[in-house]
């Protein structure tokens, strides 16, 4: 079912829990969002890939396939529209899977559905891309925020919207070591302790597409630095 007034983009939304998806619904809604409502994972899957949404909100826990099978399908096909999950509080590992397979963000339930706006909002800013700007170099790491490229040693390294993010912005200051913490407000627009695991498994994302030539450096007890 679609909502109407999609000023902003269609919007898919995956929960089969009919009193979140309503209130989801809602608000994105009000925002100016479509949004299309699938209530199980296999529906879901066949959504998105009709649909080309402009982003994604998933469930983990869903009849069918989970959000995390759903995310794992879109980007084993290519389709790297953002997603972000909607996990249960003490579902931690299921959270670092689904951040693992390219997710962009998640909110743990209970949840203020205009916290989970505001985050729609900014994974969608990064996905516009950063203003234009000249090419950034550390080492053989070459990004280009405007085409919103990166190539290691010439080789294309292909990035999720918020792992290019994350680059960009220790490469903009080659060598200044950002927290977790600075880190998470600079790319995803919030700053909470209990959301700096999300960082580590994003650059963790990162040097392993990097591969050898991975610029990103751990400062141990501080964070995290780009660095030839």
């Amino acid at each position: 079912m679609i909502v109407d007034a999609p000023h902003r983009g269609l919007v898919l939304l995956v929960e089969d829990e009919a009193t979140i998806a309503d209130l989801v619904r809602l608000y994105l809604n009000r925002d100016g969002f479509g949004v299309h409502l699938e209530r199980d994972g296999d529906a879901g899957l066949a959504a998105a890939r009709r649909l080309r949404p402009v982003a994604c909100v998933l469930d983990i826990a869903l009849p069918g396939l989970p959000g995390t099978e759903i995310c794992r399908r879109l980007r084993e096909a290519g389709d790297w529209t953002p997603v972000i999950f909607l996990t249960a509080r003490d579902d931690e590992v299921d959270r670092v899977v689904g951040l693992e397979l390219g997710a962009d963000d998640y909110v743990t339930k209970p949840f203020s559905p205009r916290e989970l706006v505001a985050r729609l909002r900014a994974v969608l800013r990064r996905v516009a891309g950063p203003p234009p700007g000249q090419p950034r170099r550390v080492g053989v790491v070459t990004l280009d925020p405007d085409r919103r490229t990166v190539t290691a040693a010439g080789d294309p390294v292909q990035l999720t919207s918020t792992e290019f993010d994350l680059l960009a912005h220790l490469m903009a200051r080659p060598g200044r070591v950002f927290t977790r913490e600075e880190l998470l407000a600079g790319v995803w627009g919030y700053a909470v302790a209990a959301g700096t695991r999300t960082v580590d498994v994003h650059v963790a994302q990162v040097r392993a597409k990097l591969g050898s030539a991975s610029v990103i450096r751990t400062h141990r007890g501080v964070g995290y630095a780009a660095d030839a």
